[in-house]
């Protein structure tokens, strides 16, 4: 998540090999936040919450690697250590809202 954060600040850099499939799934992983979050418009999303998001539904979404349950738990609580008073209940009502919208499979 450290390397999706900081590449958001110099996006003309080559992205690291850890960041590398996020990054080419960008507008594809940003329309479905934008679609989750009405809201808030991706430039308004502060960077670390946007940062956790993106990496969730890249988890979600693209990779099915790891449990819609924990992929979103972990998302919560980097929500808690690393962003705002509101990050933990803006990120898990983005991704909840994802989940419905996506109709993933929970159990």
């Amino acid at each position: 998540m450290q390397d999706l954060f900081s590449w958001q600040f110099k996006t003309d850099r080559k992205p690291t090999i850890k960041i590398r499939p996020v990054v080419s799934n960008l507008s594809d992983i940003d329309e479905l936040i934008s679609k989750s979050a009405p809201d808030r418009p991706i430039s308004e999303i502060n960077r670390i919450d946007l940062a956790i998001l993106r990496l969730a539904v890249f988890e979600l979404i693209i990779e099915k690697g790891v449990p819609p349950k924990v992929v979103i738990d972990e998302a919560v609580e980097l929500g808690k250590e690393y962003g705002s008073d509101s990050s933990a209940a803006f990120i898990n009502g983005a991704l909840g809202k994802l989940i419905q919208l996506e109709k993933i499979k929970t159990d």
